[in-house]
């Protein structure tokens, strides 16, 4: 008889469940005993349910907080455990390993090999070196450059299943409508919105199977599948031109976080984004590391061109800067477009928001005390939604400044004046995105 061997993946509602789904669901080889839960709150102490996880596991599959991951180990008899979450330091990825051989498993991690799925379109992929580096703006830009071709692209982007599970099984979103009919939380639409606003389609959910076939076949036609990766991770989608994002605000990053240095390796193409703002030293570096890591990629400058919608909203006054939240907390960034909005507008001052924060957001402030002088728009649910409001009308500010990717205005209600910051990605010389899909459109037509 057969010994099935005992897993546990440690995760975040992401990279998790795709590894759970690809390797192991159908897999009589492993029982999959647990999952954890990191990074993202309130996803632990519920199920992968049965409807997803297959026949093997009729009961489902529990999700425990990764705090509990050694006392599991030991008490369900666990032979090995998967890490399979995103934009951690390469010292956290280890430290987790030693409590998992301490507890007497082994510990492992997933390529591409196996987690990969092949599409009967071409597929380009985005990835970043970290969360924050303007993937969402270079995916905008990849999928402008392939609309200029005449091609039609379905977006696909990294899971964020902070809901349902069952519910979200394949989303579809065409409207902005479909944010509300798919209860997304400000996170989700942070990364859907955009795409939306632009006229395009985009997908998301968690069975990414079931997600590629449906968007190779949506109604509206499809030509190319443009994949729009999260954090760090590397593609579920095998790439026909992967395209990474690497920010020299934060150099050296790219070789020691995972799994950013995979989708460095793993790149056709490099964007070296924020060259407008960042020190020259910290570029080199950047571009040093490519040079080294992969030598054959293509690199693209870029800078990040912010468009303020009211200046005189910044100008002169004393301003609260809202940010995009995981790009403060796990991705570690101090300053963001709203900051760089500020100072480059001429506010008086940049409010300090942690003496003003409540409930959700100022354990937020807890847990990332390196957070700059920024408010982190949290909206993982409706507790933190009604914490970022209060936090908002207690901070002692003349004016807010919105440097998230939907107007947070449409969620949240903002008493005092307020005006919006967007980014777009603005290439600097030769070689740019346009010369890459030119190149990539005839590949695929030969």
């Amino acid at each position: 008889m057969m010994v099935q061997r005992k897993i546990i993946i440690i995760g975040a509602a992401g990279r998790d469940f795709h590894n759970f789904n690809t390797f192991y669901r159908d897999n009589p080889a492993y029982k999959v005993v647990a999952f954890t839960a990191a990074q993202i709150p309130n996803i632990a102490n519920r199920k992968y349910p049965a409807s997803l996880a297959g026949s093997l596991y009729p009961e489902g599959i529990p999700i425990h907080v990764q705090d509990d991951l050694e006392l599991l180990i030991k008490d369900l008899d666990v032979d090995e455990c998967i890490f399979s979450y995103s934009d951690v330091p390469y010292t956290t990825v280890m430290a987790v390993g030693a409590k998992v051989n301490a507890a007497g498993a082994d510990f492992s991690l997933l390529g591409f090999k196996n987690t990969m799925i092949k599409s009967v379109k071409p597929v380009v992929a985005v990835g970043a070196v970290r969360t924050g580096c303007g993937k969402s703006q270079t995916s905008r830009r990849v999928v402008e450059a392939l609309n200029a071709k005449g091609l039609k692209v379905i977006s696909i982007r990294h899971p964020m299943p902070y809901g349902d599970l069952e519910a979200q099984k394949v989303q579809r979103f065409a409207t902005i409508d479909d944010l509300a009919k798919h209860e997304c939380t400000i996170e989700e639409m942070e990364e859907y919105e955009p795409h939306i606003a632009s006229g395009n389609i985009i997908y998301a959910g968690v069975d990414y199977e079931a997600i590629l076939r449906a968007a190779e076949n949506d109604p509206s036609g499809c030509d190319v599948i443009l994949w729009d990766g999260g954090n760090n991770d590397f593609p579920f989608y095998r790439p026909d031109l992967m395209i990474t994002v690497a920010d020299p605000h934060r150099p050296g990053h790219e070789l020691s976080y995972y799994p950013g240095e995979v989708t460095l390796r793993l790149a056709d193409v490099v964007v070296i984004n924020k060259i407008d703002s960042a020190d020259f030293e910290n570029i080199q570096t950047v571009r040093d590391n490519i040079a080294r890591l992969n030598p054959k990629a293509i690199v693209v400058d870029a800078a990040s061109t912010l468009n303020v919608e009211n200046p005189e909203v910044i100008r002169g006054k004393r301003v609260l800067a809202i940010e995009d939240g995981p790009t403060l907390t796990h991705g570690e960034m101090k300053i963001g477009a709203g900051i760089v909005a500020a100072m480059r507008f001429g506010a008086s001052e940049i409010i300090d928001p942690r003496q003003y924060a409540v409930g959700k957001l100022a354990e937020t402030y807890s847990i990332y005390p390196n957070i700059g002088k920024l408010l982190p728009a949290m909206g993982y649910g409706e507790e933190q939604i009604r914490d970022l409001t209060a936090t908002i009308e207690r901070t002692d500010c003349d004016s807010v400044v919105i440097a998230t990717p939907i107007d947070l205005r449409r969620v949240v209600k903002i008493d005092k004046p307020s005006t919006r910051v967007k980014y777009d990605l603005y290439e600097i010389g030769r070689p740019n995105i346009d010369d890459v899909i030119t190149e990539f459109v005839k590949k695929t037509k030969n």
